[in-house]
């Protein structure tokens, strides 16, 4: 009981802590504090995979889950985009952009958050975490979502991306990223002018943001996925009774389609992005979660030029 109590002690500080940081972030971007950051460290290219002078097939964007701290990191280490790169040539990927800091500022290569990374690396996660809730909430959405909007199509130009080309881009996102990315719509549609996939993977988000623009929503998910069923049952507007939310009007139009990749877990040796889980036909988690998305993005790349020819 005592080192329960010590621990209560020592998070709960922690946790306010954060509740008021995440905060700074958004208000500082709104009030014109600090301005958003645009360039990638020495040696990280703005994306891989097709060359930009030869248009690609489409611009896919990665928004990793809560782990995300820094340009280079992911969950996985890079292995799904590495596997999507591997399998899909033609794509020209992004994974640089920071879903949970609207000045688009890498938490990790902050000096405070450095130190803090060496004692007290929980409080990394906590920051992420708390970030996805600022992106939720209904005070701060608009602006969060301005924000990020704003440096996924600023890091879309950089690789390349010519408003109004027609080329899609897609955002694939992983648990929390979905918030963002849904977030994005919006704010992408309105400075890109570009058909639009979303394609989320154990996505975690509250079903408010706006879908309209948003060309299809593919919701990759698993029975063993117990964070993205929690992001059902915790958010109203995901209840199928709240027929107004943005989440339900879209699925009434047919948006939204539920992709099952069974018996996949949210994190884990299980996981979506397992390299080493495998299925009764051979292929691991992390092949067939690759497949799918590529499979996704080149039907969605067939209906965009079909609808441009007719």
């Amino acid at each position: 009981m005592n080192s329960f109590l010590l621990w209560v002690f020592a998070i709960g500080p922690a946790l306010l802590a954060e509740a008021l940081l995440a905060r700074y972030e958004v208000l500082a971007y709104g009030a014109g504090w600090r301005a958003p950051v645009t360039v990638l460290p020495r040696g990280v290219p703005y994306a891989r995979g097709a060359e930009p002078d030869t248009p690609p097939d489409a611009y896919l964007v990665y928004l990793d889950g809560i782990g995300k701290r820094r340009v280079r990191d992911s969950r996985d280490g890079g292995q799904l985009v590495k596997a999507l790169l591997a399998g899909a040539p033609e794509l020209r990927v992004l994974g640089q952009v920071q879903p949970y800091s609207p000045l688009a500022d890498p938490l990790a290569d902050r000096p405070v958050w450095a130190w803090l990374q060496r004692r007290v690396g929980l409080l990394l996660f906590l920051h992420n975490v708390m970030q996805i809730f600022v992106a939720a909430d209904r005070r701060y959405r608009p602006l969060y979502n301005r924000a990020v909007g704003s440096q996924i199509a600023t890091q879309l130009r950089l690789a390349g991306y010519l408003p109004d080309s027609g080329i899609p881009v897609v955002l694939l996102s992983y648990s929390g990223g979905a918030q963002v990315a849904c977030g994005a719509v919006a704010e992408l549609h309105a400075q890109l002018r570009s058909p639009l996939l979303l394609i989320t993977l154990g996505g975690f988000h509250n079903g408010a943001n706006d879908l309209t623009h948003a060309d299809h929503l593919h919701r990759l998910t698993s029975a063993g996925d117990r964070i993205e069923r929690l992001g059902t049952w915790i958010f109203p507007q995901r209840w199928p009774l709240v027929r107004a939310s943005a989440w339900n009007r879209a699925v009434r139009a047919g948006k939204i389609t539920s992709h099952r990749l069974d018996p996949a877990t949210h994190v884990g040796p299980l996981s979506y992005i397992s390299p080493a889980a495998q299925l009764p036909d051979g292929r691991t988690h992390l092949a067939r979660t690759a497949e799918t998305v590529i499979a996704l993005v080149r039907a969605h790349r067939g209906t965009t030029l079909t609808a441009d020819r007719s």
